[in-house]
């Protein structure tokens, strides 16, 4: 949802201009980010209006059509950021910095070179479910400009496990230049919530191969009965299966892959002390705290306020931290946890490390803030 005009427009351009106009375009485009590579070409002020004036979800899917087919391409300086040189090994895997882009924004993993050049240390693409599935009906994605905040109630639309890894496996140069790549796992509607252990293992299966850390999403509120896999047996059950299948396949592949479980804000302390007693148990290597909340007193009377689906954005970030530093004081020191929920400046990253968390993520900040928000929190979490 970023840049989709004026890309639409350019990926038009080369359709439609001789080859000589093309050439001379990319030899000028490539010019001009060699001159300034911290510096995307096109202002996001410029092209925000525009995005907010269309339907959210069409400005989000033309965007991620647009960046899908320019990324690797000279034209990527129209987006491209700095990316800050800050490594830190968390979870066993080292990033290039600590600000990474949180699942939800790229379901398909159509993007991963093309969002990754925005400067981000790591990227997370889902969720993705085994089965394709169109999600829930449309309308289905809200902005409240005025909270900074977005109601969705996408519900996991995504095309499906083999769509996702043919593209995952097409990304290449984000992970050549040393970025890592989450993938993210959930269930399909369709199956009983009974059954929701069978999607996440065939979905391990699927994604392990092809991941640098696998984030099991138990937390979105737009899946019905979803996070009742956060309650204390059923996700010590989840949880026991997944590791007994993972250490299956980490003998197959012979090698490792971190798994994160990615929980809610809408969490009493009590509830936190449990899930981080399990995460604990059951030898899991991370958290992601948090996902999409519930709650809507930040933003009561407001156009949208009361849509069904998950909040984020700066409504959202009190509440994020409030639950990360709960996990933190649960967990010990050594535990890693990825801050997610409200980030929409370099001071907002910093408050998510203080609050304890190792590595930081944003998706709807990008929506209001635009590529320059990358740089800005990798700078300030390098502090």
């Amino acid at each position: 949802m970023v840049i989709g005009s004026v890309l639409g427009e350019v990926h038009g351009g080369f359709q439609s201009w001789g080859l000589s106009t093309q050439w001379h375009w990319v030899a000028t485009a490539r010019r001009l980010s060699w001159d300034n590579p911290a510096m995307p070409l096109i202002p996001y002020a410029l092209t925000r209006p525009f995005l907010f004036g269309m339907d959210p979800e069409q400005a989000h899917e033309l965007t991620l059509g647009s960046i899908a087919r320019l990324q690797n391409t000279p034209a990527a300086c129209l987006w491209a950021g700095e990316r800050v040189n800050d490594p830190v090994t968390v979870a066993g895997l080292r990033f290039p910095n600590r600000i990474g882009l949180a699942a939800g924004l790229d379901k398909n993993g159509r993007c991963i070179d093309g969002l990754g050049a925005m400067g981000f240390g790591f990227i997370e693409v889902g969720t993705v479910t085994p089965k394709g599935q169109p999600g829930n009906p449309k309308p289905r994605m809200f902005r409240l400009p005025e909270a900074n905040a977005l109601i969705n109630r996408l519900g996991f639309n995504n095309e499906g496990l083999g769509a996702f890894l043919a593209n995952v496996q097409r990304a290449y140069s984000f992970r050549k230049a040393g970025g890592i790549v989450g993938l993210n796992i959930g269930k399909n509607a369709a199956t009983p919530i009974e059954q929701a252990a069978q999607d996440y293992l065939t979905a391990l299966a699927g994604v392990y191969p092809h991941a640098d850390y696998i984030t099991v999403n138990i937390s979105s509120p737009n899946t019905k009965n979803l996070r009742a896999l956060q309650g204390d047996a059923e996700l010590a059950a989840l949880l026991g299966q997944l590791q007994e299948r993972k250490a299956w396949l980490a003998a197959e592949h012979g090698r490792q892959v971190p798994m994160f479980v990615k929980i809610a804000p809408d969490l009493d302390e009590a509830q936190v002390e449990t899930i981080a007693t399990t995460l604990k148990a059951q030898g899991i290597d991370g958290v992601i705290a948090t996902n999409t909340t519930l709650a809507r007193a930040a933003v009561k009377g407001l156009a949208h306020a009361e849509e069904t689906g998950g909040l984020s954005g700066a409504p959202v970030f009190e509440a994020s931290n409030r639950v990360i530093r709960q996990l933190r004081a649960a967990l010990g020191a050594a535990f890693p946890i990825i801050g997610v929920g409200g980030v929409l400046s370099g001071a907002d990253a910093a408050a998510k490390r203080a609050a304890g968390a190792d590595l930081v993520q944003v998706y709807t900040g990008l929506i209001y803030r635009g590529p320059a928000l990358v740089p800005e929190c990798a700078r300030a979490l390098a502090k």
